[in-house]
């Protein structure tokens, strides 16, 4: 009898795992912040072991050179310049059968009102599609793009949960001494995006940019099998970087990090001048083609993440959200 509750129960997994490949539902477990359930991210099965041949202690002791992940990075570039040509319109019907991507979200929502792939990538939500959470509310910063999201109260926590690279800090990342001072012991909200995702980012709060910075680098994965590993790659990864100062929140730094296949990073030029007035859920810039990251840093103590958010990042648990979603309020108490 516990013979066959145990073969019962294998058979139960098997199938089970089975059904998820079946549904191209292999990539990470998730917790959907607009339904309420756990659900298992969309990736394709290669692209899956792909990540782990990659991406795991004996290929970081065997590849010291990074062979293996300088050609995949060149390969990216290859892949996200065929996707402005012309031919790759035939890509785009297959694309959102294979994601179930909801196209009347869109605008425009006709698939064959896109001339090439990247032209659909880089595709804008209808004017309704994504309500700001509480738009005239100053103290209530607001989720930056479709995505899948962890946030931490400082970065040593980060660090020891999520993203393992070595040389992780912010200094790193946006490769300035003064700067990068505000930050050090920061919160951090870092999102994901896929490929299927909506590829345009927005500003988490109203207020002014101070100063924007462009770095050039690789297109390396952003996934949480690579993060997961002493590789670093977000502070390796080609990236723009704006800072916007608020009243309720002080300075914000935001960095958007490119990743496989993306074939450019862009902050609109208008971001790009100091002074600028940006509003709650503005757009900021987007990505081409590939999955991306994108890491919001804010100063030490200036804001508290929702309960939610926070739970399940914990947990080591991304959250699926959508870009206008609440992200967290401005602390009463201002900096430590």
């Amino acid at each position: 009898m516990w013979f066959l509750r145990k073969l019962h129960a294998l058979c139960d997994t098997a199938l089970c795992y089975l059904k998820l490949v079946q549904r191209r539902q292999v990539g990470w477990l998730t917790w959907d912040r607009k339904s309420g359930f756990f659900i298992h991210e969309q990736q394709t099965l290669w692209k899956k072991l792909k990540l782990l041949l990659l991406f795991n202690p004996v290929m970081e002791w065997i590849d010291k050179s990074h062979y293996l992940r300088l050609w995949t990075h060149k390969k990216n570039i290859q892949a996200g310049q065929s996707e402005g040509r012309p031919q790759s319109h035939a890509q785009i019907k297959a694309f959102i059968d294979y994601y179930h991507i909801d196209m009347s979200a869109f605008q425009p929502s006709n698939p064959e009102s896109y001339r090439t792939f990247e032209d659909f990538f880089i595709r804008k939500f209808d004017s309704n599609a994504r309500p700001i959470f509480a738009p005239d509310d100053p103290t209530k910063a607001i989720v930056v793009s479709d995505s899948r999201l962890v946030v931490y109260p400082t970065l040593e926590r980060i660090r020891a949960l999520w993203i393992k690279g070595s040389q992780f800090t912010i200094h790193n990342l946006i490769q300035e001494d003064e700067r990068s001072f505000q930050w050090k012991d920061g919160s951090i909200a870092s999102f994901r995006l896929s490929p299927q995702d909506y590829h345009r980012y927005h500003s988490p709060v109203k207020g002014t940019v101070k100063w924007y910075k462009h770095i050039p680098g690789d297109y390396l994965q952003v996934d949480p099998v690579a993060l997961h590993t002493s590789v670093n790659i977000l502070t390796e990864n080609a990236r723009s970087c704006v800072c916007i100062e608020s009243k309720e929140f002080g300075d914000i730094l935001l960095v958007a990090i490119g990743a496989t296949d993306v074939g450019s990073v862009e902050i609109h030029d208008e971001i790009k001048e100091k002074g600028h007035i940006v509003q709650k859920g503005e757009e900021l810039g987007l990505f081409q083609f590939g999955g991306s990251s994108i890491i919001v840093a804010f100063e030490r103590g200036r804001i508290n993440f929702d309960d939610d958010l926070g739970h399940f990042s914990n947990q080591e648990v991304m959250v699926d959200v959508e870009v206008g979603m609440s992200l967290g309020k401005a602390s009463q108490y201002g900096p430590f």
